[in-house]
């Protein structure tokens, strides 16, 4: 049985690693004055991040139902028996429920897993996807592998500037400029579906404490007495410097010394709705600890 694993970019890989690692990515459509774009192909970050910081008009959209079957044929015609499909969260976007009603027409040999991931917690359930169709198994085993523990996962996210939540309607005009005004920065949530307000303080250095605090917090409440090479822990950002992203990483490190911790970018799927500046933190609880996430 020779399974191929499939996701998109919304899991923080690129296409270079992918290429690498033999999975199959498909490029998320981002929108940019009513030209696609596509993720990591002919849309990189800085121009993602200034068009959003002048003011373009920027939207992000779920992938052509056309494209994701003909990536799916594609890799059949290649010599594989089934493939593994790991799309974004239901709870985030509708790719998922597309992505499940398309492959009925594939005779079972598309297995879509509804993982409720996105970034730093999606790559860990490419990784193990993909260790496990190295294994041999089928990607119904995968499938229902990945699904029962979708939810060993947290993410958290500062959000620098509130005006791209009040374009989005997460939250009102004037909420947006009283907090511009007081510096208020929100710290949001995802656990398994949408994304959800957690905190709200002022200044970055204390939305981050905040998120560590969350964190670590989270990890021991759900997980207690966890042995810490069970655990992964994502540093994320959007338009981040190299240094700033760097002090990050090492921030998180600092705080949980005896756990992996990566950095990646957040996908722009989210960096649209949350602007540039963001910090974002995400952990994941492992099956096999020697597997390398993030190469």
């Amino acid at each position: 049985m020779k399974t191929a694993v499939m996701t998109d970019s919304n899991s923080g890989i690129t296409k270079e690693e992918a290429d690498r690692l033999g999975i199959f990515l498909l490029p998320m459509p981002v929108i940019i004055d009513e030209q696609t774009y596509y993720e990591g192909i002919n849309l990189e970050q800085r121009f993602f991040y200034e068009s959003l910081i002048e003011g373009h008009d920027v939207s992000t959209s779920q992938p052509s139902p056309g494209d994701v079957m003909d990536m799916w044929k594609q890799i059949l015609s290649k010599g594989y028996d089934e493939i593994i499909h790991i799309p974004m969260s239901s709870g985030l976007s509708s790719s998922c429920a597309t992505a499940i009603g398309l492959a009925e027409d594939f005779q079972g040999k598309v297995q879509v897993a509804d993982n409720h991931r996105i970034s730093v917690t999606m790559r860990i359930a490419v990784m193990e996807a993909l260790h496990m169709a190295n294994e041999g198994r089928s990607a119904r085993e995968i499938r229902e592998d990945l699904e029962k523990r979708a939810y060993d996962s947290s993410i958290f996210l500062a959000v620098d500037d509130l005006k791209y939540l009040k374009k989005g309607g997460r939250i009102t005009p004037a909420a947006a400029a009283l907090g511009t005004v007081f510096h208020i920065k929100p710290v949001l949530t995802i656990q398994g579906e949408k994304l959800d307000a957690f905190a709200k303080t002022r200044g970055m250095k204390k939305a981050k404490a905040i998120m560590l605090k969350a964190l670590k917090e989270d990890l021991e409440k759900r997980f207690p007495g966890i042995d810490p090479k069970y655990v992964r822990i994502g540093a994320a950002g959007s338009g981040l410097s190299l240094e700033e992203s760097r002090e990050w990483q090492a921030m998180l490190q600092e705080m949980f010394p005896e756990v992996q911790v990566y950095y990646d970018h957040l996908s722009f799927s989210v960096g649209s709705h949350t602007g540039p500046g963001v910090y974002g933190m995400g952990f994941s609880i492992v099956q096999d600890p020697s597997i390398v996430y993030k190469v």
